[in-house]
């Protein structure tokens, strides 16, 4: 739907979809793959958008190198450390022997042990890829980001402040913002607008009509 509106370049982080497997994941290494993307594509200044793991990317590029974005989009989540909250669904996709499932329905079902919310394990499902003699794979490093799962949790934001239009877009329903986190957002992006749509974590899969028109205005503006 932003395709209407905008050129849209929809890029998988290392590790995630179709870019390539490493042994190394950390927000240094994504930012600098994204940053190599927009440079090799003559992209710059950029409109960037990233949703939780991925927003942490997209503000890390933003402070590191303000020359490569125009406007940046933040999903649900800010500029902080988190404590650990995502062992349950890490403990349930290693519990999978993928190579043995034979439907996404018997996968569903197995995860349900460990994720009890259904919406939340459609999302990480989609990760499944079904190989042509018979059971699936994973799309994403699953070993390499549960090894990484502190430093995902992090706050990689240390550069200077972007002083670019940037929009956080939170769920009202997600933990993932705590009021008084606009403090600490204001540091970081002082031109900064805050909204909410009545979603969980997983705002653009929830409410995805709200959310490029919201995303539409802020960047039309």
């Amino acid at each position: 739907m932003l395709g209407e509106h905008f050129t849209v370049y929809t890029v998988d982080l290392r590790n995630h979809g179709l870019s390539p497997h490493s042994d190394q994941h950390s927000y240094d290494l994504m930012a600098a793959d994204v940053r190599g993307f927009i440079t090799v594509h003559n992209l710059a200044p950029a409109v960037v958008i990233g949703h939780s793991m991925g927003g942490k990317v997209a503000m890390k590029l933003a402070t590191d190198h303000p020359d490569l974005v125009s406007k940046l989009v933040v999903v649900d989540i800010v500029p902080k450390p988190y404590p650990p909250h995502h062992n349950k669904i890490v403990e349930g996709l290693l519990a999978l022997n993928v190579e043995a499932l034979t439907s996404r329905q018997e996968a569903d079902l197995q995860l349900s042990a460990h994720v009890p919310q259904s919406d939340v394990r459609q999302f990480l499902l989609k990760n499944l890829s079904r190989k042509p003699q018979g059971g699936f794979s994973w799309k994403i490093n699953l070993p390499v980001i549960a090894d990484a799962l502190e430093d995902i949790l992090g706050d990689p934001v240390h550069g200077s402040p972007f002083t670019g239009p940037t929009l956080f877009l939170m769920g009202s329903r997600s933990d993932y913002y705590k009021h008084g986190d606009e403090v600490r957002i204001k540091t970081h992006f002082p031109k900064f607008e805050l909204d909410f749509l009545e979603t969980g974590h997983w705002v653009q899969a929830e409410q995805p009509e709200l959310f490029v028109k919201r995303v539409v205005t802020f960047l039309q503006n």
